[in-house]
């Protein structure tokens, strides 16, 4: 055991005896069993995500089709009603978000309280290596002490004495939302609010400590008799805010939205809800329904819902050009996801091919690297095959050029053995 700083350290050696035979098989076997599943879940994973990306594809061309622009966010127009619009304005909520615990109080959408507090945290170092017949692991534990969001059970720690930490924070974390949100007259849905979550965090500097046993240093209020040399089991409170809608010396102006919203008719068929993330800003682009003065999601004809919200004021165009490449990103994310499943998939059901060889090192080494090129080989093949099924009912030309494709690997393959010589 050694102590450097506030850093500790110790190391650990565990041994058991070397599996035989039979218990390596066995193993194998329950990996197999994973691997089926796993190899099964990849196709469901792949053909769902073609279906998924052509109707999100359709749904925003649709949604582009339809886009006017209103005149006025002042006033509700009846002729609008349900319609697709858009709409650029200054956020405003109906009253201040307030922290009763600190005093302090924000016109904007969201107010987040962030709480952290100094505990002790293990990390692991593991490797392990054969001597005289036996398995042994050898694990170095250190411990560092940090500031954490989470309480860290002390409990699960390989040497909790002198490592422990307080159970629970004696102050909890929490964010406040405005129920009422609106850009001029019109009102944002719950979705919409959801998806304002740039947040920046809130300067202190201008503000008094709010009780004798809290101490604010910099942009933080410390529970802490010595906030530059906390203890174990001290907290530091800090502040973000997501959707400024009013005027403060401090923070700037009221946040701007431009908005999108869709023409809607009774007919609409219902579906999934798409999201977006966003980078800080002080305006941002939402789309949506109008109906009366709400802002709801728009159901589209191919079966998606649209209630889009991005940071800066965007043109109609460059918004569903970011959806458009969104939708690309996800689509190849899952695909890449689908490939890597597949794989591993048939990584653990052929695993048992190593297994009645390993005692030979060269031969288990030449098996690995086979095993390893024909998994790759098989999951491009059928990873192709099952996106081409896929596109199969929406686009038949693509799907059958993809389907080609499937088979590409398996030739060339074939191609690199050499043909047998004539008897």
């Amino acid at each position: 055991f050694s102590d450097t700083g506030s850093r500790k350290e110790h190391v650990k050696i565990t041994s058991e005896s070397k599996p035989g035979f039979l218990e390596r098989l066995s193993e194998t076997s329950g990996g197999m069993l994973m691997g089926l599943v796993t190899f099964l879940l990849s196709f469901y994973l792949l053909f769902t995500n073609e279906g998924r990306a052509l109707r999100t594809a359709k749904s925003l061309d649709e949604g582009l089709s339809l886009v006017i622009p209103l005149d006025s966010i002042h006033s509700v127009s009846q002729q609008n009603e349900g319609r697709l619009v858009h709409l650029a304005g200054a956020l405003s909520t109906s009253k201040p978000l307030f922290d009763p615990s600190y005093g302090l109080s924000i016109q904007a959408v969201k107010l987040k309280r962030h709480v952290e507090m100094y505990q002790w945290v293990e990390y692991e170092d593991s490797r392990e290596y054969e001597e005289n017949g036996e398995i042994k692991k050898e694990t170095k534990y250190s411990y560092n002490t940090e500031w954490k969001s989470e309480v860290v059970n002390s409990k699960n720690f390989d040497r909790e004495i002198g490592h422990k930490n307080p159970s629970a924070m004696a102050v909890e974390s929490f964010t406040a939302v405005s129920p009422n949100v609106q850009v001029g007259s019109f009102v944002l849905s719950k979705g919409l609010v959801d998806k304002i979550d740039n947040f920046k965090q809130l300067s202190l500097s201008n503000l008094e400590d709010p009780h004798a046993d809290v101490t604010r240093g910099g942009d933080y209020f410390y529970h802490s008799e010595n906030p530059r040399r906390p203890e174990v089991g001290d907290l530091r409170v800090s502040f973000f805010y997501a959707g400024l809608s009013g005027e403060d010396p401090y923070l700037g102006s009221a946040d701007m939205v431009s908005l999108q919203l869709f023409l809607y008719f009774a007919n609409s068929v219902p579906s999934s809800v798409t999201s977006k993330y966003f980078s800080l800003s002080s305006k941002v682009t939402v789309v949506a329904r109008q109906r009366g003065d709400q802002l709801i999601p728009y159901h589209t004809k191919s079966g998606d819902v649209l209630q889009i919200l991005y940071p800066g004021d965007l043109t109609v165009e460059e918004v569903f050009q970011k959806e458009h490449e969104s939708n690309t990103m996800k689509t190849w994310a899952l695909r890449a996801a689908g490939w890597l499943a597949m794989f591993v998939g048939i990584s653990l059901m052929t695993r048992i091919f190593y297994t009645l060889v390993d005692w030979f090192p060269v031969v288990r080494d030449l098996v690995n690297v086979g095993l390893k090129a024909f998994a790759f080989c098989v999951a491009s093949s059928l990873s192709l095959l099952t996106i081409s099924i896929g596109w199969l009912f929406y686009r038949p030309l693509w799907a059958v050029l993809i389907a080609c494709l499937s088979v590409m690997p398996i030739v060339i393959a074939k191609s690199r053995v050499p043909p047998k010589k004539q008897q």
